[in-house]
C-alpha cells in the first residue's frame, strides 16, 4: 500500500464494495484501493440485516430511494443468479390488522401504482387462503420482494473487484485524512493488533461509505456538515425451528407513517429460518451487537448533539414503549400477535441485533434520503438509508456520476 491510487475507497460494506467495483469498470486500468478496519467485509449493516431484496413500497415517488430501489432489485437478483447466490423469491404481504391500517393500506396501494411497483390487493378470505396463520382485515402483495444474504452478495462483489484489479485492505483503521492540492494522504494503522505504528495512504481521490462512522470521516476532513450519525438497535428473535413454515411469504404490517420505522414483521430467512423483528431502540454503542453496550465517545458524542435531544423529544413516547418492549419479551411478541396469534413467549429464541445509522439534522430532522458531502478531492456518502443493501449497484453508479462531476469541476476550477 505504498503506492499511489487512482481512487481510494472507505468502508467495506456493501455500497463500499459495491462503488469500488463500478468505479473500476468505468475507470478500466486504474488502481483503487478498497480500505475496512474490520477483519472481513460486510461486518456492520451489511452483515446484520433482515437479508430483504426490498421492492420500494414505501418510498416517495422521485425520490433516490424510490428510483434506486425500484433499479436494484432486479440488478441484484440479476448478479446472484450469474454469481449462483441463492435468492428466494417469497413477496411480501403488508397486513392490516385495523380501520386505521386498512385507511393507510389504500395509501401504500396507491404509492405502489405510482411508482411502477407491482402489487395486489387482497380481502380478508384471501388473505386466510395464502397465509392460514395469518390475521388481518386485509393485506398488500407485493411479489417482487425476495431475500438473500447480502453478506454473501458482498464478499462476490469483492472477488469480482480484486479479480479485475482492485486492491483490498482489511484491518486498517483510517486515523486521519489530509487534503492537498494534488493528492489526499490517509494516515492509517493496523486496526487489531497492539501495535500504535502508523503508514500513509496517497490517492487522486477518495470515496467515503463509512455507514456508522460517516460524521466522523468528514469531520477528519473539517468539512462543515449539519447532521450526525445516531445509531437505533434493531432487536429481533427468531421462532424456533419448529415454526420454520409457519408462512409463505414475508409479513409486514401497515407502518405508521409519521415513525421512521416500519414495525416488527416476521422475515423468512435465506437458511431457513423465520425472524420476528425489528423494533427500533436508542443505541449507546454505535458498533453495539450484543445484549449490553455502551460506548463512552459513542454517547458523549450524541448527548452533545442539538439534533439527538430533539429527535428525542419529538419520539419520546415511542421510544420509551420501544425501550420497555426491548426488556419485556411479552410486550415484543404483542406487536407480532395482533397479526399472527398463535405464537407464545416459548417461541422467540435470541437473535443477533442489527444497528441503523440514521443521520439526523440539528435541528432533529431525521434524513430519510441519500445525503451526500464533497471537497475538491473526495465524496462522502452520509446517509445510505434502507434500502442501501438492496440498491447497492444503483447507489453505486450515481457515486461514480458524482465523483466524475467533481472530478470536472475542480479541473475547471
Amino acid at each position: 500500500m505504498n503506492e499511489y491510487y487512482d481512487y481510494l475507497v472507505i468502508g467495506g460494506g456493501i455500497v463500499g464494495v459495491a462503488t469500488a467495483n463500478a468505479l473500476l469498470r468505468r475507470y478500466p486500468g486504474s488502481k483503487i484501493l478498497l480500505i475496512e478496519k474490520e477483519s472481513a467485509l460486510a461486518c456492520h449493516q451489511t452483515g446484520h440485516n433482515s437479508g430483504v431484496i426490498h421492492a420500494g413500497v414505501y418510498y416517495a415517488p422521485g425520490s433516490l430511494k424510490a428510483r434506486f430501489c425500484k433499479e436494484g432489485v432486479q440488478r441484484t437478483v440479476d448478479f446472484c443468479r450469474q454469481h449462483a447466490i441463492p435468492v428466494d423469491n417469497c413477496g411480501k404481504l403488508l397486513v392490516a390488522t385495523n380501520e386505521t391500517e386498512v385507511r393507510r393500506m389504500q395509501d401504500l396501494l396507491a404509492r405502489c401504482r405510482e411508482n411502477g411497483i407491482e402489487v395486489e390487493a387482497l380481502d380478508q378470505a384471501q388473505l386466510q387462503a395464502r397465509e392460514p396463520n395469518i390475521c388481518g382485515l386485509g393485506a398488500l402483495f407485493v411479489p417482487a420482494t425476495s431475500i438473500v444474504d447480502y453478506r454473501l452478495v458482498t464478499e462476490h462483489m469483492a472477488s469480482d473487484f480484486t479479480a479485475s484489479g482492485g486492491e483490498t485492505a482489511l484491518d486498517t483503521q483510517v486515523t486521519a485524512i489530509a487534503e492537498r492540492s494534488d493528492h489526499i494522504e490517509l494516515t492509517c494503522r493496523q486496526s487489531h493488533t497492539a501495535s500504535t505504528d502508523s503508514f500513509s495512504v496517497k490517492g487522486r481521490f477518495l470515496v467515503c461509505c463509512g455507514g456508522l462512522m460517516a460524521d466522523r470521516l468528514t469531520n477528519m476532513m473539517g468539512l462543515e456538515t449539519d447532521f450526525q450519525i445516531i445509531p437505533y438497535r434493531g432487536e429481533y428473535y427468531r421462532l424456533a425451528a419448529r415454526h420454520n413454515q409457519i408462512v409463505r411469504h414475508l409479513i409486514y404490517p401497515i407502518p405508521d407513517p409519521s415513525l421512521p420505522f416500519l414495525g416488527v414483521h416476521l422475515t423468512r430467512m435465506i437458511d431457513g429460518s423465520v425472524t420476528v423483528g425489528p423494533n427500533a431502540v436508542q443505541g449507546f454503542k454505535r458498533e453495539g451487537y450484543g445484549r449490553f453496550n455502551f460506548s463512552l465517545r459513542d454517547s458523549l458524542d450524541m448527548l452533545a448533539f442539538p439534533g439527538f435531544w430533539h429527535v428525542t423529544g419529538k419520539h419520546l413516547k415511542t421510544g420509551l414503549r420501544e425501550f420497555k418492549d426491548a426488556w419485556w419479551k411479552a410486550g415484543y411478541l404483542e406487536r407480532v400477535r395482533k397479526y399472527c396469534p398463535g405464537l407464545t413467549l416459548s417461541d422467540l429464541e435470541p437473535y443477533p441485533a442489527g444497528i441503523r445509522a440514521q443521520a439526523v439534522l440539528k435541528d432533529g430532522t431525521l434524513v430519510h434520503d441519500f445525503l451526500f458531502a464533497d471537497s475538491p478531492r473526495s465524496l462522502h456518502v452520509c446517509n445510505a438509508p434502507s434500502p442501501a443493501a438492496t440498491s447497492a449497484m444503483p447507489i453505486a453508479d450515481y457515486i461514480c456520476d458524482k465523483v466524475a462531476e467533481i472530478q470536472q469541476q475542480r479541473e475547471a476550477d
